[in-house]
C-alpha cells in the first residue's frame, strides 16, 4: 500500500536522498516504494542544530536518509550519545529507546524517540541559572 504524503504550499520533504519543495499550492504524492520519508516539521537542518541532544538526533537523520554513508553517521551517533551520557546519567532512559530502534534498523522510530530526548534537554536547560 503506498504511503499518502500531502505538502502544504511551500513545504520541504526529504523522499529518498532527494529535497523536495513544494510550489504554492496543496499537494499530494503517493510513494509507491520503501524509501526514507522526512516532512519539512521533522527534518532537522545543521543550520538549526545548536545542543548536543539536537546534534544526536541529526546524525539519527542522516542514519535514516543517507544509507550510503550511514556507518559514518554512526560512529558520530555514538560519540555524540557518549559524550551525553557522560554529562548528564539521567538521559539514559530516553537513550535507551532510540538505541534499541537504531539496533533493529528503525530509523524513523529512533527520531520520534529523539524528540523526547530533545525535549528533556530543553527542559534540563530551562533549570540552568
Amino acid at each position: 500500500m503506498p504511503l499518502r504524503l500531502t505538502l502544504k504550499p511551500n513545504e520541504r520533504a526529504i523522499l529518498g536522498g532527494a529535497v523536495l519543495t513544494n510550489g504554492k499550492h496543496r499537494a499530494e504524492l503517493f510513494v509507491e516504494t520503501e524509501v526514507p520519508v522526512l516532512r519539512g516539521s521533522d527534518i532537522l537542518s545543521p543550520s538549526m542544530v545548536r545542543t548536543p541532544c539536537e546534534r544526536i538526533v541529526l546524525a539519527i537523520q542522516l542514519m535514516y536518509v543517507d544509507p550510503q554513508r550511514r556507518a559514518a553517521h554512526a560512529q558520530t551517533y555514538r560519540a555524540l550519545v557518549d559524550d551525553v551520557l557522560d554529562a548528564s546519567p539521567s538521559s539514559r532512559r530516553l537513550i535507551e529507546p532510540i538505541e534499541d530502534c537504531i539496533q533493529a534498523g528503525q530509523f524513523y522510530q529512533a527520531l520520534k524517540h529523539g524528540k523526547q530526548l530533545i525535549h528533556f534537554e530543553k527542559e534540563l536547560l530551562s533549570n540552568v541559572r
